[in-house]
């Protein structure tokens, strides 16, 4: 995932929950909080449905849109071997999207209109992917701290109460997995390497780690949707828990590798073991994931290209009675 729901704008959840039959509405969050997996067929509230729906389609666009910036290096990566694993990497990504994809439409919005969605501008994707991947150095931190970040929200999303969707999950963090000791080992080859490679991935962590502190989505006090994902077990941690727990597992990684986290005020609360941390600028944050970041306009341009180009494709699928050529078979 590349994040869970991440915008700031919701419904209004109080008004919505309290149109429901309080029957079924009992009967369901008693399900919830007994842990057991909520189905397709299974009776749940409007509200829980939306919600689902916004987040997993956001999470199948933002794997898609994932595998633009690490592609473009898939040719100038350096060697064949670090092509080779790019190249399975990016792969991956995108059969994540079609797992997340299928989760989704489970809930009643067709694969048609979620893509519709994505290249139109009404649907989003997390705003990590805005950024550019200026030297191979991006591309390693991406495939590390940014598939980090992902891990720590799949993982404990994968604990959650749909049951299509964390089926989904569990499958992802399996290979997820993998794709971070691909880009761990890639970092180390640069943080161990010469000067100028040690440079090179400092800087492209420098550029990255901004939009790596907004990647879990805003505080937990000026998210709209948090506590009604909460209660009903869409997500079980906070955004800034996923924060703290990432910053808990990684600044320590990074500093053993001698590489400087670039923030001056980051350290942990000798009293809470909690990490402090220069705030973030919410407001580039809210402005990229609104479609005014870097990329917005360069990564819907290439989706929009690859929808008209397989337009064919689509057509002919759904001509059932159009003649097919038949291949005769050797003698």
């Amino acid at each position: 995932m590349y994040g869970g729901g991440n915008s700031f704008e919701g419904p209004a959840k109080n008004e919505l929950v309290e149109q429901e039959n309080p029957a079924l509405l009992a009967a369901f969050e008693a399900r919830i909080a007994a842990n057991e997996k909520i189905e397709p067929t299974d009776w749940m509230p409007a509200l829980y449905r939306n919600q689902l729906i916004r987040m997993i389609e956001q999470h199948a666009h933002s794997e898609i849109i994932g595998a633009l910036p690490e592609g473009t290096w898939i040719t100038r990566a350096p060697g064949f071997k670090r092509k080779l694993a790019l190249m399975a990497k990016v792969q991956d990504e995108v059969g994540h999207a079609q797992l997340l994809y299928s989760a989704a439409e489970t809930l009643g919005k067709s694969r048609e209109d979620m893509i519709a969605d994505l290249i139109n501008g009404k649907s989003k994707y997390s705003n990590i992917f805005n950024y550019p991947a200026f030297t191979w150095a991006d591309s390693t931190i991406i495939s590390w701290l940014v598939d980090a970040g992902a891990i720590v929200n799949q993982l404990a999303n994968s604990r959650g109460s749909y049951g299509p969707y964390v089926r989904a999950l569990e499958r992802i963090c399996v290979e997820e997995s993998f794709h971070l000791k691909y880009g761990h080992d890639a970092v180390v080859t640069l943080a161990t390497g010469s000067p100028i490679q040690r440079a090179m991935v400092q800087d492209a962590l420098n550029r990255w780690w901004t939009p790596l502190m907004h990647f879990f989505g805003p505080p937990d006090k000026m998210s709209v949707h948090t506590e009604i994902l909460v209660r009903w077990k869409v997500k079980m941690s906070t955004n800034d828990e996923c924060r703290q727990q990432f910053l808990d597992m990684y600044v320590p990684k990074i500093w053993d590798l001698g590489l400087t986290v670039p923030d001056p005020n980051l350290r942990k609360d000798p009293e809470t073991g909690q990490w402090l941390y220069t705030e973030p600028d919410w407001a580039e944050f809210k402005r990229v994931i609104n479609g005014d970041g870097p990329c917005n306009k360069e990564r819907l341009a290439v989706r929009r290209k690859a929808e008209t180009r397989g337009a064919w494709v689509r057509e002919a699928l759904k001509a059932s009675e159009t003649a097919h050529v038949r291949v005769r078979p050797f003698a």
